[in-house]
């Protein structure tokens, strides 16, 4: 794994645990559109490692499935992980600080953003 993507797996990583904290999304709306969009992986390789980045308790047998029929990377899901966690905690401070309904209409931008990528994406 070089340098470059490392860091994009930060950023991935950073900004799934900060939106994660700040409007209650993270895995499926932002992790696995960003590997797809920025590290090219395909559907089942982003879910499964979206996946087992949040795995324990939640989602351990459906990361169990992806890891046997061979699409996890476990370097990749450690580096988001880590990443995640610090996302995570920053992002919930900023929504704090933050009136409700400016925290309610990000969620809703991130929402229709990740929505119209899906209907009208590649």
């Amino acid at each position: 794994m070089d340098g470059q993507t490392i860091g994009l797996l930060i950023v991935v990583g950073l900004l799934a645990g900060i939106l994660s904290g700040f409007v209650g999304v993270g895995g499926g709306i932002i992790m696995v559109p960003a590997l797809i969009w920025l590290l090219g992986y395909n559907q089942h390789q982003a879910q499964g490692t979206s996946l087992a980045v949040l795995m324990l308790p939640v989602v351990a047998l459906a990361v169990r499935n992806y890891w046997k029929a061979g699409l996890l990377d476990w370097r990749v899901v450690a580096v988001i992980a880590g990443a995640f966690v610090a996302g995570g905690y920053f992002g919930s401070k900023g929504a704090l600080a933050l009136p409700a309904e400016t925290v309610k209409r990000v969620f809703g931008v991130v929402m229709l953003f990740a929505a119209i990528k899906l209907i009208f994406g590649k």
